[in-house]
């Protein structure tokens, strides 16, 4: 007896998780894949702002398509001091933006680059991203970045991947490289 398969489609929330290298780059290709695809994609990196990344330039060629945006100012201050409240108001701004574009419908897909990681340090309440993910159009689908990934975020997800590190270059002192790592 074989189990009858029904195909649906309906916009996907996707996590990369984990401690190894690749969450954000496995993110970038999804993105690539829906913009060869017709599919417009925004991208809301949540920390990252201090440093100039390749991608920053390569998804200028898509144009509206593909846009991309820093939202925070690079690295945050956690444990043992408490956060910059400057960070804390830029997640914040970086979260209604988030919120509001997911729920336009005018995207495709949102990426919401590093937001684990700002859910994870305090400076996001996962709920109200719970409640969003589950109040957004039929056909919007949501990619969310960075370690440690809630809970709450990993039951409603559809699809969960765990970056697991094996090796990486930097354990023999080779520094980031430069369209490897940024």
């Amino acid at each position: 007896m074989t189990e009858s398969v029904t195909e649906t489609r309906r916009g996907l929330i996707l996590i990369n998780t984990g401690p190894g290298k690749g969450k954000t780059t496995a993110a970038m290709g999804t993105a690539l894949r829906a913009v060869g695809n017709g599919m417009r994609v925004l991208m809301l990196q949540f920390l990252k702002g201090s440093w100039h990344y390749g991608e920053l330039d390569s998804t200028k060629a898509f144009g509206e398509n593909f846009v991309l945006r820093q939202m925070g100012r690079g690295f945050v201050k956690i444990g043992g001091a408490e956060t910059d409240p400057e960070d804390i108001r830029l997640v914040e701004e970086a979260w209604e933006e988030a919120r509001q574009a997911i729920l336009s419908g005018v995207w495709d897909m949102v990426i919401l680059d590093e937001i684990n990681y700002a859910i994870s340090y305090g400076m996001l309440d996962p709920a109200k991203v719970v409640e969003t993910l589950e109040a957004r159009p039929e056909m919007v689908h949501v990619i969310l970045t960075g370690r440690n990934a809630h809970p709450s975020l990993v039951a409603i997800a559809d699809t969960v991947t765990e970056m697991r590190e094996v090796k990486h270059a930097y354990q023999k002192g080779v520094v980031a490289q430069r369209g490897i790592e940024y």
